[in-house]
């Protein structure tokens, strides 16, 4: 016979079983989440360190691309002033060309102005040289237009120019000239200099010239008539024969018309059909000249060119494969995220490890994306499904979508619609994309209770769509970059540092695609900002107003 106090004992042993059981299943379970907490604790380790790895392998590449850069515009930059030293001088003979000329001629004359003095321009062709290049060969006529110039130059002070006026002209000019007869003695200093035997190769040449001689300011006041009159008294002394020279106005008194050294080519005077053949072949050297210039200046700017397309691939190629290699951990820690939550416990930290999980995750995947896009927009890769679509869907979604980041911040949207149907020919997702990227950015840069408007209009065949905010704006500066890609106003960065600068980038190219076309309006910092996208409607909803 079973008593009270028997049954009372068994009850008690089986409550007592019971709950050494419990216990068990609770150490048990509590075992399992210390273990599970300690492998979301090692994978978000492992996410942070590889997100550290990725960043900082990106802003290694960054930073080098940056210091090549650098480098490349340091040389260039040296390029260009070796450039522009060398477009002031003749490439054969280094003595300045005409363009320099002109410029220290204008300073002289300043000068001549301003002390009361005179200047003189001796204007000098070689004779025979035409023969000397037909007989002996280009080579020896440019190693006699190097000696010629040798010859002038030792024969003037420092502070006069001889220049190389083009073909086998060349132009002196001599500042602070005390009297017109010190140019003519110049002249025969230099005719004489060019008359010693000299050696070219195997050959001995004593080489002849004519000059002309002008005076500032008898004779003009600025270098063109200077120049040319000083040409055309070149010609004169021709006519008088080898080794003359002529002023433009008369010969000073006690000179000499010419001087008279012995010429290996000595030829016969010249006619007059022969001096239109000369003044010819002085054109022709002249338009040759500027040809080689020109040709030059493109060959550089091609090559500028060339290499800074080659750089923007590299740089377009090193964004996708970042935007890739970011990819690929984020579906293994999304599907972590998605089995914490299987998980059965009253444990709060584990709920709230999976949340910051799964919004770290949506975060990385929004910029990852438009990383990718910005990436197959610039190698041609952007594919649109294109079909008839109601805008009002589009914009449906978007605010599904962003809805809870507007009222997170306690903002408040105003929507304006048209009670008609409208519709596009585009991409759904993508302009989905587009206008959940513009009431985004909106809601960032606007303060907590702030305005956003939205509203739809036809102008024309066309539908015009606005986001409006009373956020920060744009600043003057900055609104005209504010659709490149990785720029961002700077007291947008110091508001809210998120992101990467692409956002707006990535609106820009999709509207495009889809024809349209989107503007940012602002009038400055803490006025607020406007985003004005208009795109074609289709056949069927154009409503001319």
């Amino acid at each position: 016979m079973t008593t009270t106090s028997d049954r009372n004992e068994s009850e008690t042993a089986k409550t007592a079983r019971e709950l050494s059981e419990l216990l068990t299943q609770l150490g048990e379970a509590r075992a399992v989440l210390a273990q599970v907490q300690q492998e979301v604790v090692e994978a978000e380790s492992r996410l942070s360190s590889n997100q550290s790895a990725q960043l900082l392998e990106a802003n290694e590449q960054l930073v080098l691309r940056m210091l090549g850069a650098l480098t490349e515009a340091e040389t260039t930059e040296r390029a260009l002033q070796e450039v522009s030293r060398s477009a002031e001088l003749d490439a054969l003979t280094e003595l300045p060309n005409r363009a320099l000329l002109h410029d220290r001629f204008t300073r002289a004359i300043a000068n001549a102005k301003r002390r009361n003095s005179l200047l003189a321009l001796l204007f000098l062709d070689l004779n025979d040289f035409k023969r000397i290049n037909d007989s002996l060969g280009h080579a020896v006529g440019d190693e006699v237009l190097k000696l010629a110039a040798s010859c002038l130059t030792s024969s003037v002070r420092e502070a006069d120019t001889v220049s190389r006026h083009g073909g086998d002209e060349f132009v002196i000019l001599l500042t602070e000239v005390a009297r017109a007869a010190d140019a003519g003695l110049i002249a025969q200093k230099v005719i004489a200099a060019l008359g010693a035997n000299n050696r070219v190769g195997k050959h001995e040449l004593r080489l002849t010239a004519s000059i002309g001689i002008s005076i500032y300011p008898d004779d003009g006041e600025d270098a063109d008539t200077l120049i040319d009159l000083a040409d055309a008294a070149m010609y004169r002394a021709k006519k008088q024969g080898l080794g003359s020279y002529a002023f433009h106005v008369g010969q000073p008194t006690g000179l000499p018309s010419s001087v008279a050294p012995v010429n290996a080519l000595r030829s016969l005077p010249q006619s007059p059909q022969a001096f239109v053949f000369a003044e010819h072949e002085r054109h022709h050297a002249r338009l040759q000249e500027a040809n080689e210039q020109l040709i030059l200046a493109a060959l550089s700017a091609q090559e500028l060119q060339s290499a800074a397309e080659q750089a923007h691939r590299q740089q377009n190629e090193f964004l996708a494969v970042l935007a890739h290699e970011l990819r690929n951990p984020l579906t293994p820690i999304r599907t972590a995220a998605a089995l914490l939550g299987r998980v059965r416990t009253d444990e709060p930290l584990l709920l709230r490890l999976q949340t910051i999980i799964e919004r770290q995750v949506v975060h990385i995947s929004r910029l990852v994306g438009d990383l990718l896009d910005v990436s197959r927009v610039n190698t041609g890769k952007l594919r649109l499904d294109r079909q008839i679509i109601e805008i009002a869907d589009v914009i449906e979604a978007s605010i599904d979508a962003c809805i809870p980041a507007i009222e997170a911040r306690q903002q408040h949207l105003r929507v304006d619609l048209p009670t008609h149907t409208l519709q596009v020919h585009g991409d759904p997702v993508r302009l989905t994309q587009v206008v959940s990227n513009l009431f985004d950015n909106a809601s960032k840069y606007t303060h907590s209770g702030g305005e956003i408007s939205f509203s739809v209009k036809v102008v024309g065949d066309a539908i015009v769509m606005t986001v409006s905010d009373n956020g920060i704006g744009i600043a003057i500066e900055a609104l005209p970059k504010v659709f490149d890609p990785f720029v961002q106003d700077a007291h947008a960065i110091g508001f809210n540092g998120v992101g990467l600068g692409i956002g707006l980038t990535v609106v820009r190219e999709l509207v495009e695609a889809h024809d349209g076309i989107v503007v940012a309006l602002s009038a400055g910092t803490g006025l607020g900002s406007q985003f004005v996208v208009t795109l074609p409607l289709s056949g069927a909803s154009i409503i001319h107003e």
